[in-house]
């Protein structure tokens, strides 16, 4: 029953924070600085999400298949492929690393 509790404080949480947004003043999000801000945060998080499940194995730091995986997307982007073909080598390299028992 405390998971269906922790849900619903959850949902209920998220709910209030989506409100407090609105609640916030139109001259106070047309400022560069929170306009920049808005902007990079979405990068930000998505950058830190990919470094923790690329390199942490719970408590632990991890280098091993994924990380050649991100490196090859990461070169792929540097070529600047297409995103099917960024996801494509991912794939591939993680896939073919862990064959080879990495």
């Amino acid at each position: 029953m405390n998971v269906w509790i922790a849900i619903a404080a959850t949902a209920v949480g998220c709910y209030l924070v989506k409100y407090a947004g609105l609640l916030v003043p139109a001259h106070a999000l047309e400022r560069p600085l929170v306009q920049r801000l808005a902007a990079l945060l979405p990068v930000a998080l998505l950058a830190a999400l990919t470094a923790q499940q690329t390199f942490s194995t719970g408590q632990t730091l991890v280098l091993d298949a994924r990380t050649a995986g991100l490196a090859a997307a990461a070169l792929a982007l540097v070529l600047r492929a297409p995103f099917l073909v960024v996801v494509g080598a991912a794939v591939a390299v993680t896939a073919g690393v862990r064959a080879l028992g990495g």
